[in-house]
């Protein structure tokens, strides 16, 4: 960062200190990874000069046969990627893709299901403060009370009554994995268009991990980060009927020129992920979120659900008698990164609830494997045992970083 330290020293030296940071402390939040060089440096390309409403082979500015092949390089690869028919890689993220689809495929005031926030939904699918919840009629469905888990009964029962015109699948907060067929069967039932959001467990999708939602769902979006280890985007996959409709949505319904810097990236990020080493990568990610969630378990630690099928962990602290915002703070001076979050049926509230959750997507990308996982499990731990002790919590820091100092971060030279 010569430039950039001749040029800004101080926007340099916060870069230092957060270099510092993703280097020497341990990254538990499930929806943050660590990129390549490769992806970081066609995310700083010279695309970021460019200009380019429209799509491939019909933009509305001159110069762009290199923006059109690296577009058409990015879809391209993802639909090798996952199978798919159509690919939309311009959106921003991941909530302006969800938008993109509503704003695509439904008129406003139509009613579309999802699941509860606080049961492990997204603010997207129907959170009535979100621009979802003002401009729809949205069903919330929950997990069950006892096993806290889906129970596609009830979800059935739901649709019948309600007869929501969207009905989506895929999570934020929900360790296991997802029956795509049965939603498909009870969409079908009631005549509702399918949308799976499969942010957060893409890359386990692309890895061969998880069943893919291609073969019943009609919509499917995803950011590009996560799981899947690319840079901060989203790309919208779909059947061919929906394929008209979801582009006009994204361009010119609701953005105007795409990020040609980032579709690069995407372009580098799928690339990566079609190697055959990226499925050894995706199923570390779950070998690794199971042990550690048997060491946390082991711990006396009560994880929604019992365990984990993906590469979160979502964990009840009521009866550690400590708050999830408390626990985070605690941790963060343990130099462990993760973040409070509501537990099913929660009586506290969002921004002080019950809970926590972590992953191990940025973990494994630096190596770690599943002794790691129990070291990780045993540091959290004994922070929380001693989560008023600042002396206790910096020694913890300590020994974080001298584990995180024999596992680099791809991108990262210290």
């Amino acid at each position: 960062m010569s430039s950039l330290q001749e040029s800004d020293p101080k926007v340099a030296d916060i870069l230092n200190h957060e270099k510092h940071r993703q280097a020497y402390g341990i990254e538990l939040i499930p929806s943050e990874n660590y990129a390549s060089q490769a992806v970081m440096e066609a995310s700083g390309s010279i695309f970021t000069n460019k200009y380019s409403e429209g799509y491939p082979g019909k933009r509305y500015y001159g110069g762009q046969e290199y923006v059109d092949q690296v577009e058409q390089l990015a879809i391209d690869r993802a639909k090798e990627l996952f199978g798919v028919e159509h690919v939309n890689v311009q959106p921003y993220s991941g909530s302006p893709a969800n938008a993109a689809v509503y704003f695509g495929l439904l008129e406003y005031g139509d009613t579309i299901m999802g699941l509860k926030l606080d049961h492990g939904g997204h603010i997207t699918h129907g959170l009535p403060i979100s621009f979802s919840g003002k401009s729809f009629n949205c069903v919330a469905y929950e997990v069950d009370k006892e096993t806290e888990q889906l129970n596609m009964d009830a979800i059935r029962e739901l649709a019948i009554k309600k007869r929501p015109k969207l009905i989506i699948a895929g999570y934020t907060a929900y360790p296991r994995k997802i029956n795509w067929k049965a939603f498909k069967e009870i969409a079908d039932e009631v005549g509702a268009i399918t949308m799976a959001d499969i942010a957060h467990i893409a890359g386990l999708i692309a890895g061969g991990v998880h069943e893919s939602p291609v073969p019943y769902f009609d919509v499917i979006t995803t950011t590009t980060h996560k799981t899947l280890r690319g840079p901060r985007g989203a790309i919208i996959m779909s059947k061919k009927e929906f394929a008209k409709d979801i582009d006009r949505a994204v361009f010119p319904g609701l953005q105007g020129g795409p990020h040609d810097h980032t579709t690069a990236a995407k372009a580098v990020a799928f690339g990566e992920a079609l190697k055959p080493e990226f499925k050894d990568y995706a199923e570390q990610i779950v070998k690794n979120a199971k042990k550690l969630a048997e060491n946390l378990i082991e711990h006396g630690f009560d994880l929604v659900s019992g365990g984990t099928d993906n590469h979160l962990i979502l964990t009840d602290l009521t009866n550690k008698n400590i708050p999830g915002k408390v626990a985070q703070e605690a941790l963060d001076k343990a130099g462990i990164t993760l973040n409070k979050n509501t537990v099913p049926f929660d009586p506290r509230s969002p921004f002080d609830p019950s809970g926590i959750r972590l992953g191990t997507p940025a973990m494994t990308t630096r190596g770690m494997k599943e002794p790691e996982m129990e070291k990780v499990g045993d540091f959290i731990s004994n922070a929380l045992d001693n989560y008023t002790d600042k002396d206790k919590l910096a020694k913890i820091k300590e020994e974080v970083k001298e584990l995180c100092s024999g596992f680099p971060v791809p991108g990262i030279n210290l």
